[in-house]
């Protein structure tokens, strides 16, 4: 990954000395830092500073974007591409440049009420994978956000569902995994309640759903409390079908509770005590982690978020497995044959770590940057019965001209097993990706975009086993990709 690991140091150093430019540079012009924006419906009430600096410990998050008037309306659109693939079947080792066809549909709801909103939105569609043994595959992705307001709170419920033929982390540009869980706007689910797929091997079909619930209350204007609770599922169907690799199915809960204090215009902290519980019924293996943040955030309304926060992680692990035991001999191996028993028994563990988490959007007077690093624990893609992760991701967007606009992302995650057993014989596994692309508006409703993106998915060489030889334990993606969107105006819903 040393390729990779270059490209971070660059990328980190040029965020670092543009955003200290940005400020010398944006100084003598017109601080909107004061500026009100409209408020929502439903929170005309609520007090100014925690409507306007939302607490950290919450799900929103400011918007870097000029206000506009909050509206009800539908959205139709549709995306049509065509991309060049260099590893189509998503392995380890080399592969047969194959072409991926794409087509998918999206529509959007936004309805607003005096103290209900409500958005919605569906995509999906088909994409042909130009293989023998692939062929067509369904891609479907739906995200709900509701929210009830009151006086000095609300309540929202967030739910997130995609059916997809590999996972999200890395997606090529162009595909329906490229939207994200952050489809719906300005709003994300973080490390805490998974989701994520951090890494994807081979096309296996997956069903990943995640619902989380936050309630929001303002104590004084200066003082909120959050608390959430969230479920999560990823179900893989069957195996592979080229290399018939399996992969572990998993379930999340999680809660989390947090008191927000804001000490000046643009400061906040918080206290967060967070849990989470991940299951895997198939291998009887089950672990939990109680996790206490401390969080500092950093404002500027339309400029900067700043965010970054940590605190001790406390891992209890519970694994179940069969091993040899007769009265004459202490219990061993799992083994076969006749007057052995196997039996099983339960393993416990303690872990004690840290996480982590930090985030940075900038809005330059061209140029948006969102920087986020995450340490914390996962389910493990289907890898792992767990995994300790560190993740980070980097995303730029510049207006080129009038009618161009270019973008450009990074993302980098370092799994590491946290049960011995159970799921792919690895001890590590690291993915990564790099990728640009430019968008062209041709009138009011139609852009064309052009992209490219690296991937890497590199195992431990334990993965290959004792002894073996021609085992290629790295696998590299090239992937080019043209498309059409299509987004009329939308439809104005009274």
């Amino acid at each position: 990954m040393s390729r990779l690991k270059r490209m971070w140091m660059l990328a980190l150093v040029a965020v670092a000395v543009s955003t200290a430019r940005g400020q010398d540079s944006t100084a003598p012009a017109q601080d909107n830092s004061q500026q009100q924006p409209v408020p929502a419906y439903g929170q005309e009430s609520s007090p100014a500073p925690i409507t306007e600096n939302p607490p950290i410990s919450g799900l929103d998050q400011p918007g870097l974007e000029p206000h506009s008037a909050p509206l009800s309306y539908l959205q139709p659109g549709a995306t049509v591409s065509e991309s060049a693939d260099s590893n189509i079947t998503n392995g380890l080792g080399g592969s047969t440049t194959r072409s991926v066809s794409r087509a998918l549909g999206s529509l959007t709801l936004q309805r607003l009420w005096s103290h209900y909103d409500l958005a919605l939105q569906y995509v999906g569609g088909v994409g042909y994978y130009d293989q023998k043994g692939i062929g067509w595959k369904l891609m479907q992705q739906m995200d709900l956000d509701q929210k009830i307001t009151w006086k000095r709170g609300k309540l929202s419920v967030r739910d997130s569902f995609s059916y997809l033929p590999e996972g999200t982390f890395g997606a090529a540009y162009g595909s329906l995994g490229s939207q994200g869980i952050e489809s719906l706007g300005n709003t994300g689910f973080g490390g805490l309640f998974g989701g994520a797929t951090l890494g994807t091997l081979g096309l296996v079909p997956r069903l990943a759903n995640v619902s989380v619930a936050e309630v929001e209350e303002t104590l004084t204007p200066k003082s909120a409390i959050t608390a959430l609770g969230g479920y999560g599922l990823v179900h893989f169907y069957g195996n592979d079908p080229l290399t018939q690799m399996s992969y572990l199915n998993n379930s999340q809960t999680s809660g989390q509770v947090g008191y927000n204090r804001i000490i000046s215009a643009h400061d906040q902290i918080a206290l967060v005590y967070g849990y989470q519980r991940f299951d895997f019924s198939s291998i009887g293996t089950s672990f939990h982690s109680n996790v206490v943040q401390l969080m500092y955030g950093h404002r500027v309304s339309g400029r900067m978020d700043f965010l970054v926060g940590a605190g001790p992680q406390i891992t209890d692990i519970s694994a179940t497995s069969l091993v040899c035991s007769l009265p004459i001999i202490p219990a061993g191996p799992q083994c076969t044959g006749a007057g052995f028993q196997n039996v099983q028994i339960t393993e416990k563990d303690r872990k004690i770590g840290v996480a982590i988490r930090g985030r940075l959007r900038y809005r330059f007077p061209r140029t948006s940057v969102d920087l986020t690093y995450l340490r914390h624990e996962t389910s493990g893609s289907g890898f792992f019965a767990g995994a300790q992760t560190d993740e980070a991701t980097l995303r730029a967007d510049r207006p080129l001209s009038r009618v161009w606009s270019g973008f450009a992302d990074l993302g980098y995650a370092r799994n590491s097993r946290l049960l011995s057993s159970g799921g792919i014989p690895a001890k590590t596994y690291n993915s990564g990706f790099a990728g640009v692309g430019v968008h062209r508006a041709f009138g009011r409703n139609f852009h064309g975009f052009i992209s490219y993106q690296f991937n890497e998915l590199a195992f431990d060489s334990s993965i290959c086993g004792a002894g073996s030889s021609g085992c290629s334990h790295i696998g590299h993606r090239h992937v080019g990709t043209i498309g059409l969107d299509w987004t009329p105006r939308p439809i104005r819903i009274d």
